[in-house]
This record gives C-alpha cells, structure tokens and sequence, in this order.
C-alpha cells in the first residue's frame, strides 16, 4: 500500500539510528535515496547495505549546519519528493549547567541544520506542486524533558518550524509533518547504557518514561516516516506524530 517507486528521498544523519533505518525501509518501498552524513564510513555503509539488498541508494557527505553545502547538494542531485531532517545532537544539562556555546551548537545542527535543507530543497517541489517534508523533532518538541534544557528548546523550535511552514504552503501540495519519538533504541543510546556501572537499570530508568516500559526501535520511527512520505497520506499536514509509547499521555 505505501509505495515509494520512482521517487528520490533525501535522508539526514542517515549512517546510523533513525536515519538509517528511514533509509533502508525508503528503499524497501521503491525510492531512490540520497544517504548523507557527516560520517562518511558511516553513511557510505548504510548506502552499500541498501545497495546490497538490491535496493537504490547513493551516498552524500553533509553537514547539515552548513547551509552552502546543502545548496551546492541541491544542484548535484535529481529534485526530491521527500526531504527528511532526521541530523540532530543532543545535551544533558539544565540551566545551571549548559553554556550559551552548549546552545547555539544545539541550534545550529537541530534547528538551523532543517531549515537549511528546507531552502535549498523546498524551492523545486513548490514549483512542482508536490513534496513531503518530514522533521525529526521529539517529544521534547511538546513536552519539557527535564536536564534537557538546550535539547528541549531546539526541539521545540523544529515543531515551530514544521507547523510555521506548513501554514504558510498549505495550498501548493508541498507537506511538512514532525515525527516525535520518545527515547528510542539507538545505538548511540546503547552506548550511553553501556557506560553506566549498572547498564540494565539505566535501560530500565531509560525505558521507564514510556508506559510500555520499553524504548522505542528506530524502525517503527521509520515505519511513520513511510506513511508521512506516501500519497496515502496527502491530508497530513502540519501534524505532529507521536512515537513515545505513552509518555505524553502523562504518569
């Protein structure tokens, strides 16, 4: 049902985690997908698999903060049908913690990062009448996390962008939707698990904040992400999705 033959997607931070997982079920789906990365291993690797599993796939190193290199991508590369902002960082710290230098990195890359790709990319698909953006924000985009004060605030200021955008192109064809994931398994995640002296409490105090009391899989991320890049589902837009097993419907 969700088919996504003969259209070209472009995935962010598409080496490893989320991304990568949008990217391999993309191509499952029949796209041609663009993988970039600032991790050049990273991302040609995700490509390769794709390659290897008789999909279609080519890789691209980016740094999404730098908004010249997402313009010179724009030229080198078919017109898009589906641009996810996936590319983030993250920061433990509250107020008394986290420096202004701790924020304007969180800009840059979660904030700044999406909108870069957004004017470079965004441009060809109003012409064309037709295109699905989809930002990676996170349920700390609509809830507050707490010692996640610089992650929360660029957070929310991705579900701004995303609505913001959707209200000002709402007639031309071209959607944007954010997905928000509660704490996902990522490995980046299971690293951090792995470092603490007792790794299964931290899971279990990881998992706990969603009510199912397990981590979200990048995979079922991705499954989402196929929906909001579909035809199937042209009358989406503007929407926040959420993937947080529970935690926004409040303990």
């Amino acid at each position: 049902m969700f088919d996504l033959k003969q259209k070209h997607a472009l995935v962010t931070g598409a080496g490893s985690g989320i991304g990568k997982a949008i990217a391999t079920l993309f191509a499952e789906a029949g796209a041609t997908v663009c993988v970039t990365d600032l991790d050049s291993a990273a991302g040609n690797a995700t490509a390769a698999e794709i390659l290897a599993a008789g999909g279609n796939a080519f890789f691209e190193p980016l740094d999404v903060s730098a908004a010249e290199q997402a313009l010179a991508l724009a030229k080198r590369i078919p017109p898009l049908d589906v641009l996810v902002n996936n590319a983030g960082i993250g920061h433990v710290g509250n107020l008394l913690s986290t420096g202004s230098e701790d924020l304007d990195r969180m800009h840059a890359v979660n904030v700044r990062g999406p909108f870069n790709l957004c004017k470079a990319f965004v441009p060809a698909m109003l012409d064309r009448g037709a295109g699905s953006v989809i930002m990676l924000a996170s349920i700390g985009g609509l809830v507050g996390v707490r010692d996640r004060l610089a992650y929360t605030v660029s957070k929310h200021a991705v579900v701004g962008l995303t609505r913001a955008l959707a209200l000002d192109h709402s007639a031309t064809g071209v959607r944007f939707n954010a997905i928000c994931p509660g704490r996902v398994e990522t490995p980046f995640v299971q690293a951090r698990i792995a470092s603490y002296p007792d790794p299964e409490a931290a899971y279990r105090e990881m998992a706990s904040t969603q009510l199912n009391g397990r981590m979200v899989q990048p995979r079922e991320v991705a499954a989402a992400a196929l929906y909001l890049a579909c035809d199937q589902s042209q009358m989406v837009t503007g929407s926040c999705q959420m993937i947080d097993g529970g935690w926004s419907a409040g303990k």
